[in-house]
């Protein structure tokens, strides 16, 4: 430790510190542009210049690493007078556009400016002006000139998103920050860019012009689209969300967001939004009032009860809805007699039921302390995008990311290890590398597998878990790949045998709430591929979000009764009744996030129309069906009912189920793998229109491997016809030369592709 003096207070920091970190320590505030805590020091700006004594002249605190005994003064006549001078500078040239500008009222340079700048300029010159340039749906760069080269936004492509979308062109008066030519920014943590732009040189393209920064009230919340559980600042205005920012909190998402995370909330204030009650009658649709649509409900339920038993009746969950909700959806389904509740719509093998819990198996943070980590099928960064980043900053630091999947995307960090391999492989690679991993360690192998032979690759990823600060992670793909309980088995015996970590990343907001909430019944699957009388469907769009959703129509179709809840109109084909649901900014709960933290809200906006909170809906449906146990006042009752103090030990990655030995099989034929696209996962991103714009939301492809094309005589572009169970489409193909010879890949979630079947298995494809 080192310590020094700033404004005549001492303090001690680490050997290697700059004067700024010792002055946030102190929490004394020196000015700045070009710094940031997250990223490296570019000492461009210059408004941190401080007097050191002894120095002969002002140093930028960013930049000056602390020494013994150092003095230095951050107020002082020659401190104050460099920075005035730094700051009359950075005006020279600088549109005097305030009243005009989107970030008047939360604008760096605007603030230092009270304080640092003239109240007049000595320059008569023409200013600058800089042209405009279009990089996509989310970012506006129009007004370029007011940009004062603070390089925070390439430094943030470059260090924190992997991937180096904006640079610096020209030099002096005629530098400008630009993309490169003709190229759009395309990144998933994109609007992170507009948060660290210190004037208003970056804004945000849908939030633009609409309002004011002081005419919005601020809500604190939590993210619904992934299991980070982002928290998030939920802007508003007369009861409409106008802009989502991020709350910083170093435990989930320091202090980034995602792109969905933050501008999914026009989703929230579509044309789409259902905000009256809905019957169906002789086939044509009415509003009605809520009391007649509940109580049409619970006839209906009670006579399907009375005619077919309890377990005609079905429900099935988002895994985005709420610990409270997903707690009355399967109290009002058990109450009337029923197991068939269930919210794992993309998962087929439910067979370790009642054995595990899924989890992350550590908390969030101490991903930052891992020196060695397996990935086992996960489009890692469209599907976690932010966990990605932190493994992005480890791998940076020496960490060895392995992965094991059916697709090499570039997740624009550096891979040590992979396993490229055809889905119905997978146990055969995780096969090898517990061969690689018994003989390494010297103990014997699982029964089974003494005939397996490791490849390379399976060694070295046997020797980086051996190594020590090792994790073995399970992705949304091993989660909802059909012997997701055999890949579980054997990344479990490799964890536990190499002393790794061992987790789920798991796929939605509330996945492991759901387990908690105990709405894990039945599976999704089983109750679609054997159909029902009556289904509930809370936030739920099966066609879209389900393993099959062939099958999943093929049930609905069939249903004597159907009653969607949700936030917004669709199912009007197999729907009986539509009950307008509050989205999650429009209603209090809670999501527990993949390591388990419990993160409670309140709604941010009044409910639209006649929209109500769909734990009240539950509860009143309870009543007026008779059911115990549905007299809450509070959603904060049903949470500290579900949640007790010691919830946290109900959550368990260990089976203890001997791992099942498999050898790679013959090619036979092509077989899918289905990702979901990062703007796909949920009923709000879905409906986010400038998410929808980017090219990660382009119409779907049939990617093909190069060898596979060549064998079928296609070339990218080319439609082709696309045939799975009883369905089939026509698409355009693309080709991948780094995917396996026998996967299709073929999203799922996209009505283009709601048509087929399941999203592993076999697929055939020809030329259309």
């Amino acid at each position: 430790m080192v310590e020094i003096e700033i404004d005549g207070k001492k303090v001690e920091v680490l050997e290697g510190s700059t004067v700024m970190d010792a002055a946030n320590k102190l929490g004394t505030y020196i000015p700045h542009f070009c710094y940031h805590k997250k990223l490296s020091i570019a000492a461009n700006c210059r408004m941190c210049l401080v007097e050191v004594e002894k120095a002969p002249k002002p140093l930028p605190a960013c930049a000056t690493p602390v020494s013994a005994g150092m003095i230095v003064r951050s107020n002082s006549e020659k401190a104050v007078k460099a920075q005035k001078g730094v700051m009359e500078f950075l005006l020279i040239n600088h549109p005097l556009d305030c009243p005009i500008c989107d970030q008047g009222g939360e604008c760096q340079l605007q603030d230092l400016a009270v304080g640092y700048g003239g109240s007049a300029s000595r320059y008569e010159e023409e200013k600058r002006v800089v042209v405009g340039k279009d990089v996509g749906p989310l970012i506006s760069m129009q007004e370029m000139s007011r940009c004062i080269h603070c390089t925070r936004c390439v430094r943030f492509g470059q260090e924190i998103a992997g991937v180096m979308e904006f640079g610096m062109l020209g030099r002096g008066e005629h530098a400008e920050i630009t993309s490169f030519v003709g190229k759009t920014v395309d990144s998933e943590l994109s609007g992170n860019m507009i948060d660290l732009c210190p004037v208003g040189a970056l804004t945000s393209k849908p939030f633009r012009y609409s309002a004011r920064t002081w005419e919005l009230s601020r809500r604190k919340s939590v993210s619904p689209h992934d299991s980070l559980g982002a928290n998030l600042v939920v802007q508003v205005k007369d009861s409409k969300v106008m802009r989502i920012l991020p709350r910083e909190n170093d435990a989930t998402n320091e202090c980034w967001l995602s792109d969905k995370d933050r501008f999914a909330y026009e989703g929230l204030n579509s044309s789409e939004r259902l905000t009256r009650p809905m019957l169906k009658q002789d086939g044509q649709w009415q509003e009605t009032d809520w009391q007649t649509a509940l109580e049409y409900v619970a006839h209906g339920l009670r006579n399907i009860r009375h005619e077919h038993g309890a377990d005609a009746i079905a429900a099935i969950a988002a895994p985005s809805s709420t610990v409270e909700e997903l707690s009355l959806l399967q109290k009002l389904v058990r109450g009337m007699g029923s197991n068939n509740v269930d919210f794992r719509l993309r998962q087929t093998d439910v067979s370790l039921d009642g054995v595990v819990t899924p989890w992350l198996g550590m908390p969030i943070a101490d991903v930052d302390h891992l020196n060695n980590v397996l990935v086992i099928g996960s489009f890692l960064r469209k599907d976690h995008p932010l966990l990605t980043a932190r493994l992005r900053q480890i791998a940076k630091r020496g960490a060895k990311i392995s992965l094991l999947h059916a697709t090499d995307d570039d997740l624009l960090l550096p891979v040590a290890n992979k396993m490229i391999l055809p889905p119905s492989a997978w146990l055969a690679g995780l096969s090898e590398i517990i061969a690689a991993v018994a003989t390494a360690k010297g103990i014997p192998a699982p029964e089974g597998f003494a005939s397996i032979t490791a490849s390379a690759n399976a060694q070295q990823i046997a020797a980086s878990l051996n190594a020590g600060e090792a994790a073995v992670f399970l992705g949304n793909a091993a989660g909802q790949h059909p012997q997701a309980s055999q890949l579980h088995s054997a990344a479990e015996w490799i964890a536990q045998q190499t002393g790794a970590k061992f987790g789920s990343l798991t796929e939605a907001a509330n996945t492991v709430g759901g387990y908690l909430a105990n709405a894990a019944g039945a599976s999704a699957e089983a109750l679609f591929a054997t159909p029902r009388k009556a289904y509930v469907l809370l936030q739920a769009e099966p066609k879209l979000d389900s393993a099959n959703p062939q099958q999943a129509s093929a049930a609905l179709n069939q249903a004597e009764m159907v009653v969607v809840m949700s936030a917004f109109q669709h199912g009007f084909d197999y729907a009986d009744v539509l009950l307008p649901i509050a989205p999650f900014s429009e209603t209090s709960g809670t999501f527990v996030n993949a390591e388990g933290r419990a993160q409670s809200f309140n709604g941010s906006a009044r409910p639209l129309g006649e929209t109500r909170p769909a734990w009240k809906v539950l509860r009143v449906l309870g009543n007026l069906l008779g059911l115990a146990g549905f007299d809450y006042e509070s959603s904060e009752a049903i949470r500290d009912e579900v949640l007790a103090a010691d919830f946290a030990s109900r959550l368990n990655n260990l089976s203890a189920r001997a791992p099942q030995a498999a050898v790679v099989a013959a090619a036979s034929g092509l077989e899918r793998i289905a990702d979901v696209p990062i703007y796909a996962t949920d009923a709000i991103v879905r409906r986010a229109e400038s998410l929808q714009q980017t090219s990660d939301a382009q119409s779907p492809k049939v990617w093909l491997s190069a060898s596979a094309a060549q064998l079928l005589g296609l070339h990218a572009g080319d439609t082709v016809l696309v045939k799975q169970g009883a369905g089939s489409v026509m698409l355009p193909c693309a080709i991948d030369a780094r995917q396996p010879a026998q996967v299709v890949r073929l999203a799922a979630a996209q009505l283009a592709t709601s048509t087929l079947g399941a999203m592993f298995g076999a697929i055939s494809v020809e030329k259309a």
